[in-house]
């Protein structure tokens, strides 16, 4: 039996006691003016409210807790009774009640004095309180997690992954001979995600190893880095003592010149096809199956080019030590050709070509002696498939240096054509260069136009995780690539208007007409959504469809008018709050890009969004009554939510038993699937109350340094805290995120923190968007303007320089210089599309007070921001601190 006794301020007028996996003994009225019945109360007073429940627990195995629900009331709320302690009582100054032991009889009042006296504060309050995050500090935390780096010509399937001595493989599959790939420096042709096979290995994965310098030993010496920090050009330097091995790698054509015009890429059926998790119907099967009939290649492949030189630092004689490509490690029978350096399955399938010092390599192994201050030069070209002896002598002729002047070119070409951006943090302006060639990398498609396949690392295109990547190249002023991404969706959609690719997955619908939508706000081009407009209204239709098979009685409060089916990778068919919450908000914006083009049927989308946008809130609203309240660290108690309304309370909570484990963490379904997409959704407003409770116990249960587990880019309270001006909780969830999931050399996001699936373009992509917001967010009709920049970013002699980037107002560029005690300011917007307010954040680096503007605008003193209503469309200010 366990008694508790529950202590309201103010007691509301009636309620009822609901027990799960036990049964309600007793209960009464001990203070206060009503009358207890059965499971139900009335009070007639205005006062305190104390009741006395005694509850029996099921004494037979039910896989789950016994939960007290205290509801039909104005506040109601659930608890476990094993939580129920007198010396932590469940505190929820908000609802005015708390829970405690029956001996326990102090009053409201009292309780709440004694656990205010102990000052405790929140992990956001905590936070909040702290020096603003930085990468230094995170790095020093978190988890170092070098990755494999893909490298390829973009558009096209063809791409190479590599790593080196040491570092950690992706570890789907690992050589069948000659031991762990870290044994050795290796690189491996891919078709996107497909390792490819040959005939020679029995349709098995190649990968092909090589060495250079003395081997593994008992120091790292690897350093690598991209050319410029930006473009895909590896260069990796090995410190062997006095050895210093710097080896250049990247990718191109075996002749032909690597340029815009020259790159034809890969049909999107075929390209999809090579990723993980592909979905085709039928229809889109035979298609493929006509395309691969059809695409033997010809003309050239791609090819690896690398190039190492090893240099003597001492002052003696050093020799170098070089292993060319041995294919899977020895596990294929090959020949090596002295005369030629080419190494080979048969006379007429070359698979490497090796030089030494420019001339053909004469053994597989060797040692050099390098004088002191000389070097000496080993280079080795890589074909993604074997070819011919002739094209193989054509590719030997090749001059490494030419080609590498030429790719830079290429990638520096593709940079130049979106906005600029320049920010006083060396890593996030490389990063932010960086990442946009790595999603532009992996998407695939013909060229110069047509279908592209916005791929995420290993994996096809999905309607949600493929969303920020096409919206940051939106940002970026890559409106055409985003366009062209986007009609992956629409060509693969089915004849009903489901839009699903990937894995079975049900959200992409509604993910994807929310990301279209995210493309009309920035470029405002009615006249493709106009063209695509069937295949949207199939969409809706669909989605109508869908929404009235659960608009059934027994679903009140449950699901009623929600969507069912699977969220994402775990089989989890519910009435998920993500899955509807993706399926308003995509609705939403078809309302939205309609206006103009049908007024009328707008309005009824509109209408048809907002019935759905309330059934979820009152499913949740029910959800949230019906779930276990969870302690903060400030002695407080609050409400959580399920990520589904089948269940009550997180399921890492366990309140109805079950296994939950998955993707390296009990926290997965619940911070990463669960109601905290409501916020971004538009569900629920990042400000009301709900969003503090929803921030505040994923905070303290589910997230370590404000970071979610596993796969941290999956939860977005980054934006909920941009969104509430919560500027030291974003930097710490931002900086801590991409220190332990990127590679801190080459920027290469692994997908989870236990190393699985590189170069995640997904992750990518969201901290590509955390940076955008965090430079420029737009609410209503206001653009803010550096909401989330550090502190630091503002120090004496630094600058920030945004041009010609991309938002829903429209174009705008923005010029800010530090100068100590002022700073300057040059803002220019689209005159056509400019927004109604402009908010702009400056926090002085030490927090010191302005005593002066000029210029224009207004300054917001608690928010550190000027402010202009009735924006005009430029604006040069200096903004004087004290000194």
């Amino acid at each position: 039996m366990k008694r508790v006794r529950v202590v309201w301020k103010k007691g509301p007028a009636a309620g009822r006691i609901e027990v799960m996996n036990g049964s309600l003994h007793s209960f009464g009225i001990e203070t206060g003016d009503g009358i207890a019945e059965i499971e139900e109360w009335k009070d007639h007073g205005e006062g305190p409210l104390t009741l006395v429940v005694s509850i029996e627990p099921l004494y037979a195995p039910v896989g789950g807790k016994l939960l007290v629900s205290i509801v039909d009331c104005a506040c109601p709320f659930s608890f476990f009774a094993e939580d129920v302690h007198e010396a932590y009582p469940i505190y929820m100054p908000d609802y005015g009640v708390a829970v405690t032991s029956a001996a326990d009889f102090r009053s409201y009042e009292e309780l709440e004095a004694d656990i205010k006296r102990r000052g405790l504060r929140t992990n956001l309050q905590k936070l909040a309180e702290e020096p603003e995050e930085s990468f230094e500090a995170a790095s020093a935390a978190t988890k170092d997690q070098p990755c494999p780096i893909w490298q390829g010509v973009s558009r096209d399937t063809r791409i190479f992954e590599s790593q080196v001595r040491g570092r950690p493989s992706n570890n789907f599959w690992e050589p069948p001979i000659g031991g762990s790939a870290l044994q050795w420096d290796w690189v491996q042709p891919r078709q996107h995600a497909t390792e490819v096979g040959l005939p020679e290995s029995g349709g098995k994965p190649v990968r092909y190893y090589y060495m250079v310098g003395r081997g593994m030993g008992c120091t790292d010496g690897v350093v690598r880095k991209l050319e410029e920090g930006t473009l895909p050009i590896l260069h990796t330097e090995i410190t062997d003592d006095e050895m210093v091995y710097t080896a250049v790698s990247f990718v191109s054509y075996e002749s032909r010149p690597l340029a815009s015009g020259s790159v034809d890429g890969t049909h999107y059926l075929l390209a999809d096809g090579y990723g993980f998790g592909h979905m085709f119907t039928e229809a889109q099967a035979e298609e493929r199956e006509i395309l691969l009939q059809g695409a033997a290649i010809s003309g050239e492949t791609t090819v690896y080019y690398c190039r190492i030189t090893a240099a003597n630092t001492g002052s003696v004689p050093r020799y170098a030590w070089f292993k060319n490509l041995i294919p899977n490690a020895g596990g294929i029978p090959y020949t090596f050709e002295g005369s030629t350096g080419f190494a080979h399955y048969s006379d007429d399938r070359v698979f490497g070509v090796s030089k030494l010092n420019g001339r053909p390599l004469q053994t597989e192994e060797s040692a050099v002696l390098v004088m002191p201050g000389e070097e000496i030069c080993f280079e080795f070209y890589l074909p993604h498939e074997p070819v011919s002896r002739e094209r193989a002598l054509r590719l030997s002729e090749q001059n490494f240096r030419e080609r590498h002047t030429e790719c830079r070119a290429f990638w520096e070409d593709k940079l130049s054509r979106g906005a600029q951006i320049r920010l006083p943090e060396p890593r996030i302006e490389q990063m932010f260069r960086a990442g946009l060639l790595h999603t532009d990398l992996i998407f695939y498609g013909q060229e110069p136009e047509g279908t592209l396949v916005p791929a995420i690392g290993i994996y096809t295109a999905i309607g949600s995780e493929s969303s920020p990547i096409i919206q940051f190249m939106n940002a970026m002023g890559w409106s055409d690539t985003a366009r062209r991404g986007l009609s992956f969706f629409l060509d693969k959609q089915h004849e009903n208007g489901l839009m699903q690719n990937f894995g079975g997955y049900m959200l992409e619908t509604g993910a994807a007409l929310w990301c279209i939508g995210e493309y009309y706000r920035y470029t405002r081009d009615l006249e493709w959504i106009r063209e695509i407009q069937p295949k949207l209204l199939k969409s809706y239709a669909f989605l109508m469809d869908w929404r009235k098979r659960n608009e059934t009685e027994n679903l009140r409060g449950r699901g009623y008018g929600m969507l069912e089916g699977k969220t994402a990778d775990p089989e989890d068919p519910f009435h998920s709050f993500m899955l509807s919450g993706y399926a308003y908000i995509g609705l939403s914006r078809l309302a939205e890009m309609l206006t103009e083009l049908d007024a009328e049927l707008s309005g009824q989308i509109h209408a048809d969004a907002e019935g759905l946008k309330a059934d979820i809130r009152a499913s949740f609203d029910e959800a949230v009554a019906r779930s276990p309240v969870v302690p903060l660290g400030d002695g407080t108690w609050v409400p959580t939510a399920p990520p589904w309304t089948e269940s009550r309370g997180p399921l890492s909570l366990y309140t109805e038993g079950g296994n939950w484990y998955t993707h390296g963490s009990f926290m997965s379904r619940d911070s990463m699937l669960g109601p905290m997409y409501l916020l971004f959704q538009e569900v629920i407003d990042p400000r009301e109350r709900a969003a503090d409770y929803l921030i505040h116990y994923h905070n303290e249960l589910m997230f370590t340094r404000n970071v979610a587990f596993s796969q941290p880019y999956y939860s977005t309270h980054p934006w909920v805290h941009l969104k509430r001006g919560e500027v030291k909780a974003f930097l710490k969830a931002y900086y801590n995120t991409f220190a332990a999931l990127a590679d801190r050399e080459t920027y290469t996001f692994w997908e989870h923190y236990y190393q699985v699936s590189p170069h995640k373009t997904h992750e990518e992509g969201w901290f590509l968007m955390q940076t955008r917001w965090m430079l420029y967010m737009e609410e209503g009709t206001t653009l803010k303007l550096l909401p989330g920049i550090p502190r630091d970013w503002l120090k004496q002699g630094k600058r920030i320089e945004l041009q010609d980037v991309h938002s829903y107002f429209g174009q705008f560029s923005l010029r800010v210089k530090s100068e100590g005690s002022r700073i300057t300011v040059s803002l220019n917007c689209d005159p056509s599309r400019g927004p109604a307010t402009v908010q702009l954040r400056l926090p002085h680096p030490e927090g010191k007070r302005v005593v002066r503007l000029s210029g224009g605008g207004v300054y917001l003193p608690d928010e550190e921001s000027v402010r202009w209503d009735d924006f005009g469309g430029e604006a040069e200010i200096e903004l004087y601190f004290e000194e």
